[in-house]
């Protein structure tokens, strides 16, 4: 919890300077993969984390 809250101000200082940064972040999703080696792995639904995340910040902006 301590770790996606410093992550997520970071995060939102740096897109408070760089407005384009959570489109570059939002574009680069589909890289993303759950590093799962079995029948438990989902990739999508390791980008939907990733997706409400950015959300988030979205609406602080």
């Amino acid at each position: 919890m301590a770790i996606e809250h410093l992550l997520f101000g970071t995060i939102r200082f740096m897109a408070h300077r760089h407005p384009d940064l959570l489109d570059e972040l939002d574009g680069s999703l589909a890289h993303l993969w759950d590093k799962a080696d079995d029948a438990t792995r989902d990739d999508e639904a390791v980008r939907v984390v990733a997706r409400r995340f950015i959300k988030s910040l979205r609406a602080e902006s």
